[in-house]
């Protein structure tokens, strides 16, 4: 039997609702899977999240993600709270408490970060400044619980110290290494390095602020919103049974 011309027609727009129904398929599922977290094998440790400023209430907060005062120009943070996973967050309690012997206190910009807003981070940021951000591909230490950005305060003024480089500045006066500024603010930024590599913790060679917890690798990615953070999971309710 000859296929008649609208036969072959029809044939034809059916193939190519077919290939389009497969392609936005796999479009959806590439998005889909783009806006998850990336998956991970192996065994990793039950996630403890503790909050600060409960374990040690002299730690102070400058949560700016919390604000439209960092880099993103708006808030990403609807609660401005740090966490850290509960062996780091005793050892930055360890490391304030030989800091206050000095005259510091610490103050914390950041700690646990949810992995939605690395992704956003990575979207926003300009090529030429990605090493000043996570690959939401691979996760960031913030995601895992065990990295943390923070600053000294005086305990005298309660003011924060002044570093060679700003939080969050995207410059090499951030280095760790960066020779520049005053021989005070320099002292000062190695001062908090020193604390904190005695107690477990690596700083972020680019950034003098940010420190990554020893056992970060054993932690999980997370994407908790703060407010799920501590809530008791709720019991499924009793069915009473009929007869």
């Amino acid at each position: 039997m000859k296929d008649t011309p609208n036969f072959i027609r029809l044939r034809t727009a059916l193939l190519a609702l077919v290939c389009a129904c497969a392609s936005l398929t796999a479009h959806a599922q590439h998005n889909q899977e783009a806006s998850q977290p990336p998956k991970e094998e192996g065994t990793f440790r039950k996630p403890d999240l503790v909050e600060l400023t409960k374990l040690d209430p002299t730690i102070k907060l400058d949560v700016r993600y919390a604000t439209p005062n960092n880099f993103a120009g708006r808030p990403v943070y609807a609660e401005a709270r740090a966490f850290l996973q509960r062996p780091a967050a005793e050892a930055l309690v360890r490391a304030g408490r030989a800091l206050r012997k000095k005259g510091y206190g610490l103050a914390v910009f950041d700690g646990y970060r949810p992995w939605s807003v690395t992704k956003l981070f990575w979207e926003i940021t300009p090529a030429d400044k990605k090493q000043f951000v996570a690959d939401p591909s691979k996760g960031s230490r913030h995601n895992r619980g065990c990295a943390v950005d923070l600053t000294l305060y005086d305990l005298k003024t309660g003011r924060e110290v002044s570093m060679p480089g700003e939080y969050d500045e995207m410059s090499e006066r951030s280095h760790v290494a960066y020779t520049g500024g005053t021989p005070e603010q320099r002292r000062l930024r190695d001062l908090l390095r020193a604390a904190m590599e005695a107690q477990g913790f690596n700083v972020y060679e680019p950034e003098w602020w940010h420190f990554d917890y020893k056992d970060w690798r054993q932690y999980p990615i997370l994407n908790i919103p703060f407010s799920e953070i501590g809530r008791p999971k709720a019991k499924p309710a009793n069915i009473p049974h009929t007869k």
